[in-house]
C-alpha cells in the first residue's frame, strides 16, 4: 500500500502542473517545453478532465489519510518519503509561493528592503513574466522574511535554485512538525504527516501559514513535553512572527478543554475580520491544526474539514481563476458551511458530556 500511495504523491507532483503559468520556465530545455505546454493543455482546455483527476486525489489521499492512522508506520520516516516526492510539485492552486521567492530576492539579491520596495520596482527581472501580486509591498511578519532569506541567499538569484530551496524549507519544517506530533501521540503525527490538506497546501502551495503552524506546533511540544519555557516562547514567537493569527492559540498555555474553546473561538473571530477585508481561503484553516496534540481521535472532524476545504477549488479548476463574484461565492459557501460542521464535530461530544454534569440532568 505504502508503494500505492507513493504514486498516488507522485500522480500529484505531476498533476500539479496543469494549472502551471504559461510563462514559467523552471529550465531552459526543449524538453520542459513539451512537459509544459502538455500540462498547460490539459489544465487551461481540458478542465473537465482536469478536475475529474484532482477529485480523484483528494478522494484517494483522504483515503490513506485515515488508512495510515490504523497502521503502525514511522511518522517521521514516512514524512520525509512524502515531502521528497513533493519536493518538485508546482504551487497551482495560489500564487504566493513565487512572491516568497521574490520578496526575499529583493533584499539577498537587490539589496533593497521588501516592506519598501514591491516587484514592480525591478521591471528589468524576468520573473515578473509569471508573477502575480506585483504591485504590492511586504505583507507578512519579520519572521516569515528572516526564514526566507536563508534560501534565498543560497539561490543567488536563479529560479531554480530558489524554487528547490524553499521547497525544502517547507519539507524541514513539515517533517519536525510530524516529530513534534510523534512525541504526544503517533496516531496524530500520521493524521497530520498524511493530512489532505498538510500535503496540498503546505507542501504544494507551500502557503506561509503551514510553517506558522509548524513552528506553534513546536513549541507546544516544548511547553507541554519538555516544560522548556524559553524555547516554547521563542518559537512561538517566530510562529507570531510569520502571521499574526497564531497569537489566538495562546490560551493552549493551558491544556484543557476551555483552553481548546478560547482558542477556536479567538480564531473565528480572527477568521471572519479577515474575511471582511480580504475574503478567506482554505489555507487560512490550517491554524486550527495548532490544537492536534490536545485532541484524540478527532480525526474524522479533521477528515471532513480538510476534504471540504480542498473541495472549495473546484470552480477554480473548472472555470478558471477567482475572477468572477459567482465563483468566489461558491468557494466561501463551500469553506463556510465545511467549518461550521467541524466545529459541531469538534465540540458535540464534549457538549454532552457537559449535560451529563449539570444538576438538572442528574434528576
Amino acid at each position: 500500500m505504502l508503494i500505492v500511495y507513493v504514486l498516488i504523491l507522485g500522480l500529484l507532483s505531476l498533476y500539479s502542473y496543469a494549472l502551471v503559468d504559461p510563462n514559467f520556465t523552471l529550465v531552459n530545455h526543449q524538453l520542459w517545453e513539451i512537459f509544459r505546454n502538455s500540462m498547460v493543455q490539459l489544465g487551461y482546455y481540458q478542465r473537465p478532465l482536469s478536475l475529474a483527476i484532482f477529485l480523484s486525489l483528494i478522494v484517494a489521499l483522504s483515503f490513506f489519510n485515515w488508512y495510515f492512522t490504523q497502521k503502525k508506520i514511522e511518522p517521521v520516516k514516512l514524512a520525509m518519503i512524502i515531502a521528497a516526492v513533493l519536493l518538485v510539485s508546482y504551487p497551482f492552486l495560489s500564487h504566493d509561493f513565487f512572491n516568497y521567492l521574490f520578496d526575499a530576492k529583493i533584499l539577498t539579491f537587490y539589496g533593497q528592503n521588501p516592506y519598501l520596495h514591491r516587484a514592480l520596482d525591478f521591471p528589468q527581472d524576468s520573473w515578473l513574466r509569471f508573477m502575480h501580486w506585483t504591485h504590492r509591498t511586504y505583507p507578512y511578519g519579520p519572521g516569515f522574511l528572516l526564514l526566507s532569506l536563508i534560501p534565498s541567499f543560497f539561490s543567488f538569484g536563479k529560479l531554480l535554485l530558489a524554487f528547490i530551496f524553499f521547497k525544502a524549507m517547507f519539507a524541514f519544517f513539515y517533517v519536525m512538525a510530524v516529530w513534534s506530533l510523534n512525541k504526544f501521540n503517533r496516531q496524530t503525527a500520521l493524521f497530520f504527516a498524511t493530512s489532505p490538506l498538510v500535503i496540498i497546501e503546505g507542501l504544494v502551495n507551500n502557503h506561509n501559514d503551514f510553517l506558522a503552524v509548524s513552528f506553534g506546533l513546536l513549541a507546544v511540544y516544548f511547553l507541554h513535553k519538555k516544560k522548556q519555557f524559553l524555547p516554547a516562547g521563542i518559537l512561538a514567537l517566530f510562529s507570531v512572527g510569520i502571521k499574526y493569527v497564531t497569537l489566538a492559540f495562546v490560551p493552549l498555555i493551558k491544556k484543557s478543554w476551555q483552553a481548546i474553546g478560547l482558542s477556536v473561538l479567538g480564531f473565528s473571530i480572527l477568521l471572519w475580520y479577515m474575511y471582511l477585508k480580504v475574503g478567506i481561503h482554505p489555507w487560512y484553516l490550517l491554524n486550527l491544526l495548532i490544537i492536534l496534540p490536545f485532541l484524540k481521535k478527532k480525526y474524522v472532524s479533521f477528515g471532513v474539514l480538510s476534504f471540504g476545504l480542498l473541495l472549495s477549488y473546484y470552480p477554480y479548476i473548472l472555470f478558471g481563476g477567482w475572477d468572477l463574484d459567482w465563483k468566489v461565492l461558491i468557494k466561501e459557501r463551500v469553506i463556510f458551511v465545511t467549518l461550521l460542521l467541524f466545529l459541531i464535530s469538534l465540540f458535540l461530544k464534549q457538549f454532552f458530556y457537559f449535560i451529563q454534569k449539570m444538576p438538572f440532568s442528574q434528576k
